[in-house]
């Protein structure tokens, strides 16, 4: 766990996000539905499944980060950050850079087969757009101040930092997995 300027940490989390609207716009938004709801060929989500998965986190955190920030008054002082050892572990388990082992969704997460995949990829693409704009808005307060209780339980509270770091690995992981899913003229296009 590394003490960070909370701006670079938010630059680095903006970035990402900016990347995974890139993604869904240019490569998954026009994709035709049967594409977007066929399995994986090893029996795993399909590239709406998987998204359909990121919106339900979505649904979960961005209201309630959206409570936090309209209430959170601003640091007194220039703010570093540094991760709790949950939220660094929690973090470290979602990002596919840190960790390839799979896992297996929890109740209220594991998404349906049979979804409306453009109404979907739309969710998934207002819900990123958000999530930047609330990226941006915590530039104005103490990361660490904030605690916003995760989705398995609401005895447990992660700093906030922890929990932007948390969706935005979250994201990369599922999004990774449904680019899998891309045929592959579909992705010689971008």
């Amino acid at each position: 766990m590394q003490t960070i300027h909370q701006n670079e940490l938010l630059d680095q989390l903006e970035e990402k996000v900016d990347a995974h609207l890139r993604t869904a716009i240019g490569q998954l938004q026009n994709l035709p539905q049967a594409i977007l709801l066929r399995p994986a060929g090893d029996g795993g989500w399909s590239i709406a499944q998987c998204l359909e998965h990121l919106n339900t986190y979505g649904r979960f955190y961005l209201p309630q980060i959206e409570r936090k920030l309209a209430s959170a008054s601003p640091p007194r002082s220039a703010v570093s950050f540094r991760s709790s050892w949950l939220g660094s572990y929690f973090t470290r388990s979602m990002d596919p850079a840190t960790s390839s082992r799979k896992m297996k969704a929890f109740k209220g997460h594991i998404p349906e087969r049979d979804l409306d995949a453009p109404a979907v990829i739309a969710e998934f693409i207002q819900q990123q757009e958000t999530l930047l704009k609330l990226i941006r808005k915590a530039r104005q307060v103490d990361l660490r101040a904030i605690r916003i209780p995760i989705s398995l339980t609401s005895l447990i509270r992660l700093k906030l930092g922890d929990v932007f770091q948390f969706l935005v690995a979250h994201d990369e992981r599922h999004l990774q997995q449904a680019k899998r899913n891309l045929p592959q003229e579909a992705l010689s296009k971008v």
